[in-house]
């Protein structure tokens, strides 16, 4: 019998301290981490795949015709402006030039005897001139014999990219026949189709960048070129913009990107908070809201449209300037739970060591 009470009271111990350390828990003051409600500058965005266009594409072609002698550019290879690319055989073209230069001789010397002989009163005004006009038409053929041989040089005009070789050495070409193609350095351009109910707002875009799958993690920056005013068949507005030089390495001619364009915030005000003060209830995005007068903690439903690349989102509404909002311990909080707020890590306290 004495054994039987001594076990009662053991158990009664027991509880009531279970029940004292219970209360000590539910009294307990949890500190929290909380992060200010910023007002965002965008309100929105809309994305649209679009592919990666060269800045300027290039044909290349010889001034003269004839027989190509050598090819020097290579399919892929990076030219500066000036460089060689090809020539056309200019066997013909030295002859038809020294032919030129020994008649451009002979008329010269016959006009030098008759300007003097002119000067003596000795050559009449009219023989004289017919022996002007002769050098001159001499002259000019000269100076197009000379072009005719420079132009058999194929030169890169611009720094760029050798794209396809057209023809072949021992190959014959027009005139004006392309021969080689490039592209030419710099930001490549970005196409994208737009449908109508997003080109009436073409007023509001502020922003846009891209991103390729061949980048991941990447953003590149972009600039509108211009919109297109009329729709194409399939009632799409076709939308250019130029890559901005943000990185050595950018998405390159024919890759795929994903455009996104931001919209300005006008009228309904948007803010940011970090990502991690959100958590996902059964109907809707929640926070927890700290309320800095009673010390407590509040659940508050928001509206998230978008999430950033910086680890904050985008909530359109549910929230206000200014608020704070728990980015920490979120799962284990109750409605009007007493917190104390932790001070913010110092700029000078790197790691919260201090």
């Amino acid at each position: 019998m004495k054994m039987k009470k001594s076990t009662i009271i053991a158990c009664c111990l027991v509880l009531l301290v279970g029940c004292r350390e219970n209360h000590q828990a539910s009294n307990e003051v949890r500190s929290i981490k909380a992060d200010t409600v910023r007002v965002y500058g965008l309100a929105g965005s809309i994305h649209f795949p679009g592919k990666v266009t060269a800045s300027s594409d290039i044909n290349l072609a010889f001034r003269v015709a004839g027989p190509i002698g050598r090819v020097y550019a290579r399919v892929g290879a990076h030219v500066k402006k000036g460089d060689l690319l090809a020539q056309i055989d200019p066997r013909d073209y030295e002859l038809q030039l020294a032919a030129t230069e020994a008649e451009y001789n002979r008329i010269k010397a016959e006009v030098d005897r008759i300007t003097e002989l002119h000067e003596k009163g000795s050559v009449t005004p009219n023989d004289y001139d017919k022996a002007r006009y002769g050098y001159q038409q001499i002259a000019a053929k000269l100076h197009a014999h000379r072009n005719a041989l420079q132009d058999t040089r194929l030169l890169a005009p611009v720094d760029g990219y050798i794209q396809q070789r057209l023809f072949e050495p021992g190959e014959t070409v027009g005139a004006g026949t392309p021969v080689i193609s490039m592209i030419a350095s710099g930001s490549g351009e970005v196409e994208i189709n737009i449908p109508s109910a997003d080109y009436i707002r073409r007023e509001q875009f502020a922003d846009y960048y891209c991103r390729a799958e061949i980048f991941p993690g990447n953003t590149f920056p972009l600039e509108l070129i211009g919109i297109t005013p009329k729709a194409n068949a399939n009632q799409l507005y076709t939308m250019r913009l130029r890559m901005k030089k943000s990185t050595d390495e950018l998405p390159g001619p024919g890759m795929s990107v994903m455009v996104t364009i931001q919209f300005q915030n006008e009228g309904t005000q948007t803010f940011s908070i970090p990502l991690s003060a959100i958590y996902e209830s059964p109907n809707n995005s929640t926070v927890w809201v700290y309320d800095p007068v009673t010390e407590t903690v509040a659940t508050r439903e928001i509206t998230l449209t978008e999430i950033l690349k910086d680890g904050r989102a985008v909530v359109s509404a549910g929230l206000q300037a200014g608020e704070l909002v728990v980015t920490a311990g979120i799962h284990s909080l109750k409605e009007g739970q007493k917190v104390k707020l932790l001070p913010p890590v110092t700029v000078t306290n790197v790691g919260g060591m201090l």
